[in-house]
């Protein structure tokens, strides 16, 4: 059973890193935003191999249905920037991933080392059978109402500040589709390019 866990670790590690990869090196931002949905489910599996359930809902649900779809409405309303050149390139280029390496290895290499990956499960020793205090880990039903009790104002905060950013966000949209008229889809701008390409195609011959 370990030895099967561990495979299936293996193989969404991999799936993450690949699609992250992917994400920042293809050429096509519509591309980039779907593998970047990939790395995500990916994320979400690893939380739901570790048992931590309520983690990988999250991680599906705010992630993978909510910040994918703002990007890919955020691409689609900003598709003229979809063809501008790379700011970053060359021996640039090189610098920054030698930076960012670095950075990444400072926080995850002291991590590795210190450590303890055997340490033991906790044991309950008490009387009556209750799960001690420091010991306690909360379930799904425990952050609900936490969520509904406790953090209550917290909560509405935060829904009432993501309305505002939406509808702030529909503002703007508006605002760029009146001042760019009508806008052409995807569909609507791969055939005007083709025909542009006949038409060049035609005068050289």
């Amino acid at each position: 059973m370990n030895t099967l866990i561990q495979v299936i670790f293996a193989v969404m590690a991999a799936l993450i890193v690949g699609a992250a990869m992917m994400a920042v090196t293809v050429r096509d931002i519509i591309h980039a935003a779907l593998w970047l949905i990939a790395s995500f489910f990916g994320v979400g599996a690893l939380y739901l191999l570790l048992e931590a359930e309520f983690v990988a809902v999250v991680q599906v649900l705010v992630y993978v249905g909510a910040i994918s779809i703002l990007i890919l409405f955020a691409v689609m309303l900003t598709r003229h920037l979809e063809h501008a050149r790379h700011l970053v390139a060359g021996w640039r280029l090189a610098i920054t991933i030698v930076i960012c390496v670095a950075l990444f290895a400072a926080v995850l290499v002291p991590t590795l080392l210190n450590h303890n990956w055997n340490m033991p499960m906790p044991v309950v020793t008490t009387e009556d059978g209750t799960v001690p205090p420091d010991e306690y880990l909360a379930s799904t039903a425990d952050i609900g109402r936490d969520f509904v009790f406790v953090y209550l104002l917290h909560f509405q905060i935060a829904g009432v500040l993501l309305t505002m950013a939406l509808i702030g966000a529909i503002v703007i949209a508006f605002e760029e589709r009146s001042r760019r008229g009508r806008v052409l889809t995807l569909a609507e701008e791969h055939i005007l390019a083709e025909q542009r390409s006949r038409g060049t195609e035609e005068q050289a011959s």
